[in-house]
């Protein structure tokens, strides 16, 4: 399955998501509004590698980076606000990857869509 596919079969996962192209890469929405996620496979321009930008919550981006700057980036037009760029390339760990992004989709989605993923 390629990196497309493994993001995809995660997001879609969400309540009221949806997947459309935002600047030719698959991002993910809440309710056709709010992105959460996008997914470059082929990378972006100077990120030559696949990698997603997630959503997060103050402060996550630069311990993450900290903790890992070989996975963890702050992708562009997006970092200032936040969001982690997350290289996938490297043989990523896909249950992490999972993890982010229902972090990113809290991040963003209403409180009683975000309820709804309380175990």
């Amino acid at each position: 399955m390629d990196v497309v596919e493994r993001v995809r079969s995660i997001c879609l996962t969400f309540p009221e998501v949806t997947e459309k192209l935002s600047h030719g890469a698959p991002t993910w929405f809440v309710r056709d509004k709010k992105v959460f996620v996008t997914c470059w496979s082929e990378g972006h321009h100077d990120d030559d590698f696949p990698h997603l930008w997630c959503a997060a919550e103050p402060g996550v981006q630069e311990r993450l980076i900290g903790d890992d700057p070989e996975t963890f980036f702050r992708p562009p037009y997006v970092g200032h606000r936040g969001w982690i760029g997350v290289r996938l390339d490297r043989k990523p760990d896909w249950n992490q990857v999972a993890d982010l992004c229902e972090d990113a989709y809290r991040a963003v989605a209403p409180a009683r869509l975000a309820a709804l993923l309380e175990d």
